[in-house]
């Protein structure tokens, strides 16, 4: 996980590199100072002209020279290190950071600064057993480690020890006060899963619980206790999980609508349906109630109404699946198709005027008409007919 830009360790460097120059200068003696400054100096404006001409390989080997001029500048060499994993020489950072580690006589801070390089020299090169284990070391040299606990849980996350990633992540909220209650909640979800796959039920539950506890309105945690219920049986608990995912966040509404619609139908409660999808229609602009409700106004009250009741809904919200819908209607129907092609003819009007005409391929925007220079990303001639605008 690399935190840190490129162009961040260049600039760093630069004003490390001439520093060092003019302490060599000085060291060289009076008589020599000011040519071992220019020296210097023109090496250090070379390696900056290389970097605005976006030639870094140039102006690395150009530092380098110079740090070779003052080995014992810590920052020099840790900030080379971070340029050689940058540019792929990861063993080069790794031996270099090894052996910042070992020197003697670093500060506290200058071992954390060091180990950290070293950690990330280990993430970059896949070892994330050294990764860990030196990140490890950093947070009980500084507890207060902050990059070292988030490479931990980055670690922890792909090795898929949830347990350890939760006890880093309590830690890191800790060490910073960032909140850290959601990814918390994920990753007690993670283990609610495995325990829902081996049939521990009682351990599922407990982990939902406590991604509950780690995040109020969790979505997925709302989700896989409505899940753990349905296959507990106890579709009245799962009703209730399911619509609280619902009222917290309507934008999941289909994806708990199947399973919670069934659950109402084994419990025989179709007015409590009714009442809860007549709920979503108010809250959500999409589709998926209206065709739920839809269907169940024609198991009760027939083909007749379920046309009527969906096509007036489609003036408020049109959709290409509710105009299917309205299709399969009146065809079941076999009524009269003029009153349905004007219904239609309608919400076809409706989706064009709402969907874009022209579309950036560089950027994504969307317009209703034509722009030479794309108001988003600025970029011209980039903006073109959508294929289901254009005439031919």
């Amino acid at each position: 996980m690399e935190f840190i830009s490129e162009w961040f360790w260049f600039f760093l460097l630069l004003p490390i590199a001439a520093v060092s120059g003019w302490i060599v200068g000085r060291r060289g003696g009076e008589r020599h100072s000011d040519t071992q400054v220019s020296r210097l100096s023109t090496t250090y404006f070379r390696g900056l002209n290389y970097l605005l001409n976006e030639q870094p390989d140039k102006a690395i080997e150009l530092f380098l020279h110079i740090a070779e001029l003052d080995k014992d500048t810590f920052e020099t060499q840790v900030a080379l290190g971070h340029l050689f994993r940058r540019r792929g020489e990861v063993d080069r950072a790794i031996r270099l950071h090894q052996a910042l580690v070992q020197r003697p006589g670093l500060s506290d801070h200058q071992r954390v600064q060091a180990l950290l390089a070293l950690g990330e020299d280990y993430m970059r090169s896949g070892l994330l057993d050294r990764a860990e284990t030196v990140f490890s070391d950093l947070v009980a040299l500084d507890m207060r480690a902050p990059l070292a606990l988030r490479h931990l849980i980055g670690i922890y996350q792909a090795e898929r020890d949830w347990d350890k990633a939760i006890e880093n992540a309590r830690r890191f909220e800790e060490a910073t006060g960032e909140p850290m209650g959601k990814l918390i909640a994920q990753f007690e979800c993670e283990l609610a899963e495995r325990h829902r796959s081996a049939g521990e039920v009682d351990q599922a539950r407990e982990a939902v619980r406590r991604a509950y506890e780690a995040d109020t309105n969790s979505v997925r945690a709302g989700m896989l206790e409505g899940r753990i219920e349905v296959d507990a049986g106890q579709d009245a608990a799962a009703i209730r999980a399911f619509e609280r995912v619902a009222r917290v966040d309507t934008d999941y509404l289909p994806e708990i609508l199947p399973p919670l619609l069934a659950c109402y139908e084994r419990v025989g409660d179709a007015p409590g349906a009714r009442a809860f999808l007549a709920e979503m229609c108010e809250h959500y602009r999409g589709i998926s109630p209206v065709l739920a409700l839809t269907r169940m106004v024609e198991d009760a009250d027939g083909v007749a109404a379920a046309r009527a009741y969906l096509a007036q809904q489609l003036k408020d919200r049109p959709s290409v699946r509710g105009e299917a819908a309205l299709i399969d209607l009146t065809l079941a129907e076999g009524a009269d198709p003029l009153a349905t092609l004007h219904d239609l003819k309608h919400i076809t009007d409706q989706l064009l005027v709402r969907n874009p005409s022209y579309r950036c391929n560089r950027c994504g925007f969307g317009a209703r008409s034509h722009h030479w220079q794309c108001p988003s990303c600025k970029e011209w001639g980039t903006i073109k007919p959508l294929l289901n605008y254009a005439v031919v």
